[in-house]
This record gives structure tokens, sequence and C-alpha cells, in this order.
């Protein structure tokens, strides 16, 4: 519950007379009080994100195998010399 006391008129920098309230609370002495529920922030934990994304990883993984790949062909050419 909110009470006006008075209005205080006030001056804006254009000389125009600005009229406001001033308020005062005042709490009900019977009866229910009701509270405005403000909702805050809830921190979570963070989540972990990998170093490689999974794509690069299968990139990696595919260039180490074909150079795996031309050692041993190169291996087995010179066997073969």
């Amino acid at each position: 519950y909110l009470k006006a006391k008075a209005q205080v008129p006030l001056l804006t920098g254009d000389n125009m007379p600005e009229v406001k309230s001033i308020f005062r609370e005042v709490l009900p002495k019977q009866g229910q009080l009701a509270m405005e529920d403000v909702p805050t922030l809830v921190l979570c934990k963070p989540k972990l994100l990998p170093l490689k994304s999974v794509t690069l990883e299968k990139l990696e993984k595919m260039q180490m195998e074909a150079q795996e790949a031309i050692k041993q062909q190169e291996l087995a050419s010179r066997q073969t010399q």
C-alpha cells in the first residue's frame, strides 16, 4: 500500500514545471501482506568442452593412418629391391 504524501513542483532545464508525487510506504495492520517474488540468477556447473573437436580428431587419425600406410609401402618397396 502506498499513500501519496504531497506533490512537489520541480523545474526542468526548460523551466517547465513537472509535478512529482512523493510516496510513503504504509503497511496494513490487519490482513495478509503480499510480497513480490523477484527472480534471481542460479549458477550451474560449467560444462567442460573438449580441447579438440570430434571432427579434428577424426582428421588427425586419418592423417596418421595415411602416414603409416606410406611408411609400410616404402619399407615394402625397399625390401623388394
